[in-house]
């Protein structure tokens, strides 16, 4: 409205400038409906950006991967579930307002940790705050119960996510691609009763293809 205004009194900078910032903040806001994968092990990413890292990292004391995000002031900033669980924990942590393209940030800068317990394990996942995102909001607490791709806060303009993963997680990304939140697929990491049927399934069919070759022979 002010833009219009402006632009009716002849402001025509001014009008261009408001409008602009109208449209940046909208666009920011913005929150489209995502195709959420349905295959099995599937974890997908918790946010829309580029990936700037892909690397082997402990985790308390345990071997795993971590895969870190980059969220543009673009980019859509609602921040998704990367698998199907139980939040079990989830910590804020103060911190600093590095920018969010630096690795330190992970560590240092203002972020909220969940810690989600899934059919396959339990894996963390970070919202991080930015040079110019200065708050992160979490619409969800310990205790509670996600969907695969559902939606669980935001992060203000420019900013971060990381998700770790244990070591027998197979990561299908790398570094410099674009991802979208809840729809592309990060890693790939079945649940254990999944692995069990599968390995029982194998098996199954040696044990098969044994007693049909000793019946030929």
């Amino acid at each position: 409205m002010l833009g219009v205004v402006a632009y009716l009194l002849h402001w025509t900078l001014a009008a261009a400038v408001l409008v602009f910032l109208a449209l940046f903040v909208f666009s920011f806001f913005l929150d489209p409906e995502r195709v959420i994968p349905a295959e099995p092990g599937a974890v997908v990413s918790p946010g829309d950006g580029r990936v700037v890292v892909v690397t082997e990292e402990e985790n308390a004391g345990r071997a795993g991967k971590r895969v870190s995000i980059f969220l543009a002031v673009w980019n859509v900033h609602v921040n998704r579930s990367p698998a199907a669980g139980t939040i079990t924990k989830m910590e804020y942590r103060p911190g600093k307002f590095l920018a969010a393209t630096r690795e330190r940030s992970s560590v240092e800068n203002e972020q909220n940790v969940f810690t989600l317990s899934t059919d396959a394990g339990e894996m963390v996942f970070k919202q991080i705050a930015g040079l110019i995102a200065r708050r992160v909001v979490s619409w969800k607490k310990a205790g509670e119960k996600v969907a695969r791709g559902e939606r669980l806060g935001l992060v203000r303009f420019g900013s971060r996510v990381d998700v770790w993963v244990p070591s027998e997680a197979e990561i299908l990304v790398r570094v410099g691609e674009n991802v979208k939140g809840g729809s592309s697929v990060l890693a790939q990491w079945p649940a254990k009763s999944t692995v069990g049927k599968l390995g029982a399934v194998s098996a199954a069919e040696t044990d098969a293809n044994l007693t049909a070759m000793g019946k030929q022979s």
